[in-house]
């Protein structure tokens, strides 16, 4: 079953590239009626599409300008939840993924400064649980988190499993 068609491509690029378009507004430039954007919107939302219509913001323009990923090796009694709990707390952590491989989970940190990052590391090490952490430091993003191919390639049904 396709999750996505073109009019719901088109319609999250408009959003991508135009946040704080209304309903009305994007009905009239993608030359629908105001309902279809509202059903499609609904239904996107519904089935986990779109996640959210919050600002995204930028790390850096908060001066915290250091970008790190820190995989972790964790006790395996306690379990994944409280670890991620822990980390939680602190504000520095974006963004925890639990991954295979060599660590255990994975986290996408930032820093105001190289030495900031060892305090947010420190933090990190004394959430219980945490056994051992390695970091490496982001010098640049060639290329920033996207999602406007996948959701064309899913609206083209370009060879994706649906």
């Amino acid at each position: 079953m396709q999750v996505a068609d073109l009019l719901d491509a088109q319609l999250v690029e408009l959003l991508r590239d135009e946040p704080r378009v209304g309903v009305l507004e994007a009905s009239r430039r993608l030359g629908v009626a105001r309902g279809t954007v509202q059903a499609r919107l609904d239904r996107m939302q519904a089935r986990g599409v779109i996640t959210g219509f919050g600002p995204d913001i930028e790390p850096a323009a908060l001066g915290f300008d250091v970008t790190a990923f820190v995989t972790l090796e964790i006790r395996q009694a306690g379990g994944h939840d409280p670890v991620a709990h822990g980390l939680a707390v602190i504000p520095e952590v974006l963004e925890v993924h639990t991954i295979t491989g060599t660590g255990d989970m994975l986290c996408r940190v930032v820093a105001r400064t190289n030495a900031d990052l060892q305090r947010v590391i420190d933090a990190i090490v004394d959430v219980a649980g945490v056994v051992r952490a390695s970091t490496v430091i982001a010098l640049a993003t060639p290329l920033p988190y996207r999602v406007l191919p996948l959701v064309r390639a899913a609206a083209a049904g370009d060879g994706l499993a649906g």
